[in-house]
């Protein structure tokens, strides 16, 4: 048997965890054959729910997962961790501005990013979840200059899988025949769910999205926004946020980080934007084309790009850069 891996996961005690924990403690996420010691990370309040999943994941007698661990400390939490998933963050209230939960979440992201640098291995990778997810991702990057940018990622894959399911649903077929959709810049409602280099198996024979949808219209326009507005929906119908969804989606992200990506295929993830090739500013978080091997990911460089897309991938760019440069205020105060 393989040493255990420690996986911390912050905001433990909550909604999306609650999705998420069985499923990384029972080996869909890490292997089937890797033994796990689980950090759960919350805020002292939380700490009584803690203990009750802790009691949960203890009774569903999982023959992978070697010791839980629940804590309110980070110095407890990041310490030696293999992997973060990083879903705790200060949820938006009503009437409150997007600047005041950019300040609130700054100060989140800039100590978890501190506790990392200085506890964590090196050779960790940190997810980001909590919204807004890119700029907490960058803000926790910058708190730890010691740890390669290149392990810091963020959430887009839930936005990638909606994207997928609406296309097979749209074609009659099943989402694992849909590949190649991207995700372009910011998980919020200005992304760009992009399909002009998505592939479709229809009854056996591969076609381009554009090709097997055959409604262009529906592409351009009411595709879009379902995808942006997804979230929204959910909580509208629901009245609780996408946690089932997010969880699979988190797993998805680790697992292709892990594993690799399909040959062939590519996946959509927040990383860090220098080096890009395609004219996005580089200091930003921002959700590209991504293929993986050997725990290293690599964009998916030269894909032809049209006006439409060209107009979509820069208003997100741009939505970013204020973010970015709000939240850089709030981190030198």
């Amino acid at each position: 048997m393989a040493e255990p891996i420690r996986v911390v996961v912050t905001g433990a005690a909550g909604q999306i965890a609650y999705s998420l924990l069985y499923s990384i403690a029972k080996g869909d996420v890490f292997g089937k054959d890797q033994p796990i010691i689980l950090i759960l990370l919350d805020i002292p309040p939380m700490l009584p729910v803690l203990d009750g999943v802790v009691m949960e994941l203890q009774d569903c007698a999982l023959p992978l997962l070697r010791e839980v661990i629940p804590t309110d400390k980070v110095e407890v939490g990041f310490k030696d961790i293999d992997a973060a998933i990083l879903v705790g963050s200060m949820p938006r209230k009503e009437g409150m501005e997007r600047k005041d939960l950019l300040k609130a979440n700054v100060a989140i992201f800039k100590t978890q990013g501190a506790a990392l640098d200085k506890y964590a291995k090196k050779t960790v990778k940190v997810l980001v979840v909590g919204n807004p997810a890119n700029t907490n991702c960058l803000i926790a990057s910058k708190s730890a200059p010691s740890i390669p940018k290149e392990n810091f990622s963020c959430l887009t894959r839930l936005d990638h899988n909606r994207a997928c399911s609406q296309v097979a649903m749209r074609c009659g077929v099943s989402s694992d025949n849909v590949k190649n959709v991207i995700i372009w810049g910011n998980h919020s409602s200005t992304q760009y769910p992009d399909v002009h280099h998505a592939k479709v198996n229809v009854h056996g024979s591969e076609m381009a999205a554009y090709d097997a949808v055959k409604d262009e219209a529906w592409l351009r326009g009411d595709f879009i926004s379902t995808v942006q507005q997804r979230g929204a929906a959910v909580i509208k119908a629901r009245k609780l946020s996408s946690a089932m969804s997010a969880a699979k989606a988190i797993c998805d992200h680790m697992r292709d980080i892990w594993f690799g990506t399909k040959e062939g295929e590519f996946i959509s993830m927040g990383v860090y934007a220098a080096g890009n090739s395609y004219g996005i500013p580089e200091d930003l978080i921002y959700s590209f084309p991504i293929q993986i091997k050997n725990k290293t990911w690599k964009m998916v460089d030269g894909l032809p790009i049209n006006d439409f897309s060209r107009a979509k991938m820069d208003a997100t760019a741009a939505e970013l850069v204020e973010e970015r440069d709000t939240a850089m205020d709030f981190l030198s105060q």
